[in-house]
Parts: structure tokens; C-alpha cells; sequence
């Protein structure tokens, strides 16, 4: 086994196929790194009810569950350790300019549920919110709302796919989560492994001990990484227990 402790992975283009499934053999392999010692995470931009399956099925009852990009990080499924809210100020302010760009789909977070352009909450303060985002596959438009929301304050910027926008409050990143995650299982960033294909990725990618980039990720992740690995179509995420984590 290699010296790293904590293997941090991402869902959506990274630990699942196109179809999001997670094929026989990276359920394998990450099944080997936990028994090896290997705490596995996984870390993702969905929230906790849409991950906890996933995290589930991967026998990680007992793991931390990094989700909404870090805005949430729970000890173990059921015991949260720290959540991270937008002001309700905030979220209505990018409900508007999404109002403002009516071609553009648009999603939000809360603690409650996920509101969208289809099921709007108003402007109510009975909603604590996680995350707001934006998707639209017209680049321009998307060019355009980003431009915006680059001039306002106590925003994080990121992305899951190159035709959306993710917005969590400032600070809050997947890899400000993996450090917390070290905290909790008492290893250091140079122990762990982040792996992942987007955006929202990028910064646990370059904080930790070893920044792994899918084969399908975007190119801006991929400079980022100190490794690339095979496509989440290829069993990526089992190449990078098998060839780094457990070296066999």
C-alpha cells in the first residue's frame, strides 16, 4: 500500500459511467482501498439525498460525505459536522439576473429540497440555502452571466459540466472540505487523493498530496492534476487505487 490515507472522489464524470451507474470494477477496487485502511469519501457537487446512495452502495456508511461542493460535510451519513449557507440576499440577487437571461435553466439547493425554473419558492426566508447554478449550452450566454457574477462579492465560481455555472458561498470548495475531512480522520492534505473532472474539482485537485484528472475532464482540470487517468468510461477511478493508492 502507498502512504496515502484519504481518497477523495468525485461522482458525476469520475466514479460513475454516462448512464450514472458505477461499474463492478471501481466498486471493487474502492472496496480494496478500504480494506487496505484507505478512507474513501465521496466528494460531489450534488446534495446529500441525491449522493447518499451512491455512498451507500459503496459500503461508506461509516465515511465522511463531502456534498453541494463542500457546502455540506457530514462525519459519517446522518451526523452533519458543518454546513455553509448563500444568504437568502444573495440567492434572490442570482434569481434575478437568471430572470434576466430566460433561455438559461437555473437550479438552487436549500436544505429543504432543489428549487428550478419549473419550481420556484419566491422570495421566502423559510429556505436555508447551499448552492445556485445555472446551465445553458448557448457558451455565450453562459460567458455572459459569469461575467456578472464575477464582479459581486462572497461568491465561489465553479462548474460540473463546461455549459454550467456553480455558485457556492466564498471559500467554500471541495478542497476547504477534504482539509476539514483530514481534520476529522487525523491525516494531512499530503495524504490524500482528490479525484475528479470538472471545475468544482480543481482546487482539491491542486491542495492535496496527489490531484488526479479524469481522462474526460476538461482541459483546465487536466493542467491542474499531477496525473491523468482513464476516462470515467474506462474505470478511471480503479487505474488510480490500483497504480497510486495501493500500488499492486
Amino acid at each position: 500500500m502507498g502512504h496515502y490515507r484519504l481518497l477523495a472522489l468525485d461522482l458525476d464524470g469520475t466514479t460513475l459511467n454516462d448512464r450514472s451507474e458505477i461499474s463492478e470494477t471501481n466498486r471493487e477496487w474502492i472496496a480494496k482501498a478500504r480494506e487496505a485502511g484507505v478512507t474513501v469519501c465521496v466528494s460531489t457537487g450534488r446534495g446529500y439525498d441525491s449522493a447518499l446512495p451512491f455512498a451507500e452502495w459503496l459500503g461508506l456508511g461509516e465515511s465522511p460525505l463531502i456534498v453541494v461542493n463542500g457546502g455540506e460535510i457530514w462525519r459519517k451519513p446522518g451526523e452533519l459536522h458543518r454546513r455553509t449557507t448563500l444568504s437568502h440576499e444573495k440567492v434572490m440577487k442570482l434569481h434575478r439576473l437568471a430572470e434576466r437571461h430566460p433561455e438559461a435553466w437555473f437550479w438552487a439547493y436549500s436544505t429543504q429540497g432543489i428549487y428550478n425554473k419549473e419550481r420556484w419558492i419566491g422570495d421566502t426566508y423559510a429556505v436555508d440555502w447551499l448552492k445556485f447554478g445555472y446551465y445553458d449550452e448557448n457558451l455565450e450566454t453562459l460567458a455572459a452571466i459569469r461575467t456578472e457574477l464575477e464582479a459581486w462579492e462572497g461568491l465561489e465560481l465553479s462548474n460540473s459540466s463546461p455549459f454550467n455555472i456553480e455558485v457556492n458561498p466564498a471559500g467554500i470548495t471541495k478542497a476547504t472540505a477534504i482539509e476539514e475531512v483530514c481534520g476529522l480522520i487525523g491525516c494531512t492534505m499530503a495524504e490524500a487523493v482528490a479525484v475528479g473532472d470538472s471545475l468544482n474539482d480543481l482546487a482539491a485537485i491542486k491542495a492535496v498530496g496527489l490531484g488526479v484528472a479524469m481522462g474526460n475532464a476538461q482541459d483546465e482540470v487536466k493542467a491542474g492534476a499531477d496525473v491523468v487517468t482513464g476516462s470515467n468510461l474506462e474505470d478511471g477511478v480503479a487505474q488510480v487505487i490500483r497504480q497510486y493508492v495501493l500500488r499492486v
